[in-house]
């Protein structure tokens, strides 16, 4: 594969996961992702 190809799908892939983020907070799921991260540490990881 060659520079420009690889430069190329690195920034497509870049813009795509900006793209998901912003899409998945402007739906208020970053609450949603908080608390089961939350949940994580506090019942499995056992921190807290």
């Amino acid at each position: 594969m060659n520079k420009k190809r690889k430069r190329f799908l690195r920034v497509v892939i870049a813009v795509v996961s900006c793209v998901c983020i912003l899409h998945g907070t402007a739906r208020g799921e970053v609450e949603t992702v908080w608390n089961k991260a939350v949940n994580i540490c506090l019942e499995c990881i056992g921190l807290g």
